[in-house]
């Protein structure tokens, strides 16, 4: 299955694809699903006066979607420079060898088997690719490999899967984890309350003007589920396939197996802590 989908919730959108800030645009994927929205999207980021950008995420192995990206780059009079990945799930990833191929450039990434190149990507770096600077900010939950990058000159940050444009993320247990992703979600808080971060570029739906408001939406939303199903398992749903059924009733079932992942990060994480 793909990474993202829009389980019930609704943070304030805004537009969908092509410009977004100064220094990003964003070429949306063919790839629109129950799981990934309308779509990937492909975020080029550059400084206006620089002939060098940076892409993030270029998204399926879809040479018409690739192609469209450098073209979109050019036009802007960008040759592109470096690809970065938010995370190694298929339709965020899984054109990045073949981009790169074309762009011939280097593919940055957390996990090593991503990587096309002699870098990797670590907490704490910072990318200045043509006099842009990106800082690299861990999100680990959504998977255990994701990524944030703060792009301060544009008060925004990218969040790949870890906020959505539209809807609510999946935990994917289990190499996701529900501890570490309400982590990520109060350290994208603060960058919002101490660095002025107002934008969030996602990778699937609009962008979101209020970056804090949909960090509070995320984390009360997780603190609602969490409760749900704690309440679900006292009164007697223990399967993870029995607690979707309670808790998502209201979510279209082709969801389901979705939601039933982060049940079980949900489970596993109400163990953990002593709660079930």
């Amino acid at each position: 299955m793909s990474d993202a989908a829009a389980l019930p919730g609704q943070p304030r959108g805004g537009v969908l694809s092509g410009p977004a800030t100064t220094r990003t645009v964003n070429v949306l994927a063919p790839n629109a699903s129950a799981m990934t929205l309308d779509g990937t999207n492909t975020w080029i980021v550059a400084e206006p006066d620089s002939d060098l950008a940076v892409v993030i995420d270029p998204g399926p192995l879809d040479d018409t979607h690739l192609r469209a990206v450098i073209d979109t780059a050019e036009r802007a009079g960008h040759r592109i420079a470096l690809t970065l990945l938010t995370h190694g799930h298929p339709d965020h990833a899984e054109g990045a060898a073949r981009f790169a191929e074309l762009t011939r450039t280097e593919v940055r990434a957390l996990d090593p088997a991503l990587r096309l190149g002699d870098e990797g990507l670590t907490t704490g770096d910072v990318i200045t690719t043509g006099g842009l600077e990106l800082h690299v900010v861990p999100t680990p939950g959504h998977t255990a490999d994701s990524l944030s990058f703060h792009l301060p000159a544009d008060r925004a940050v990218l969040t790949g899967d870890t906020i959505l444009g539209r809807g609510t993320t999946v935990v994917a247990h289990p190499d996701g984890r529900l501890g570490d992703y309400l982590d990520s979600l109060r350290r994208l808080r603060s960058l919002t309350v101490d660095d002025g971060v107002h934008t969030v570029l996602p990778g699937h739906g609009p962008v979101l003007e209020d970056a804090q408001g949909a960090v509070e939406f995320y984390l009360a939303h997780r603190a609602h589920r969490l409760a749900q199903v704690e309440t679900a398992v006292e009164a007697g749903y223990r399967t993870a396939s029995e607690v979707v059924a309670q808790v998502y009733a209201d979510v279209d079932r082709s969801l389901w197996p979705a939601a039933e992942l982060s049940v079980l990060a949900q489970l596993e994480y109400l163990s953990e802590h002593g709660l079930i």
